[in-house]
């Protein structure tokens, strides 16, 4: 494993925030009427034409970044078409470094939240949603910044049960999990291992000798 100097994460939230529950509740009550950008609108139709009437399985890889983790899921999953979206035209523009001979999938530049409520309005069989290492806002102040604690959820979890999420705080999968439970899904948490490595962060947090953590959320047939 190659050496890192990444700097953990700093958090003044020790435990589960103690709003998390209201504010999961209080989101899933209301309607989120946001004004959608021009711009994803854009994409979304761009995403649409890529996948041209595609019936087979769709896979998201949400905050995709420079899109490796794409084009990993692409070569696991090659049955499937992929879709990595990132808000970033920067992270989104270096994608070529990483272009594989995969032609299952793409990356877009859109704002997820805007793209999230317009891929669930679609018939697209979404059967597996990656969110790898977002934006953990640690600051406990920042709790509605967190997208399970945020308007935003509600469209997430209208996808897929199937969410996959990484991040080297783990704190932040845990409230997942919680929030993820008043939609009826279940959870589990696990180090991650191996030396085979996601996204360019998790490469870089892992060898800077932390640990990374991976939420699978699911329905639980059994229940």
């Amino acid at each position: 494993m190659s050496s890192g100097n990444s700097r953990e994460v700093l958090s003044n939230q020790q435990g589960i925030h103690d709003k998390l529950d209201e504010l999961v509740a209080r989101y899933r009550k209301s309607e989120n009427k946001r004004p959608i950008s021009d711009h994803t609108r854009q994409t979304f139709n761009d995403v649409c034409a890529w996948l041209d009437g595609w019936q087979g399985e769709v896979i998201l890889d949400s905050c995709c970044g420079v899109g490796e983790s794409t084009a990993n899921l692409a070569a696991r999953f090659p049955d499937a078409r992929i879709v990595g979206i990132d808000k970033s035209a920067l992270r989104v523009g270096k994608h070529e470094h990483y272009q594989s001979e995969n032609q299952n999938y793409a990356v877009f530049r859109a704002d997820v939240n805007d793209f999230w409520r317009l891929a669930g309005e679609t018939e697209w069989n979404i059967v597996r949603h990656f969110l790898l290492y977002p934006n953990p806002y640690p600051k406990s102040a920042q709790i509605q910044k967190r997208w399970y604690a945020s308007a935003a959820m509600v469209d997430l979890m209208a996808l897929t049960p199937n969410i996959e999420v990484r991040s080297n705080w783990l704190l932040y999968l845990l409230e997942f999990g919680r929030a993820a439970a008043q939609y009826g899904l279940s959870s589990d948490v696990g180090e991650i291992t191996g030396d085979d490595h996601m996204t360019p962060f998790e490469r870089k947090y892992r060898g800077s000798g932390q640990t990374c953590w991976q939420l699978n959320v699911y329905h639980d047939e059994a229940e």
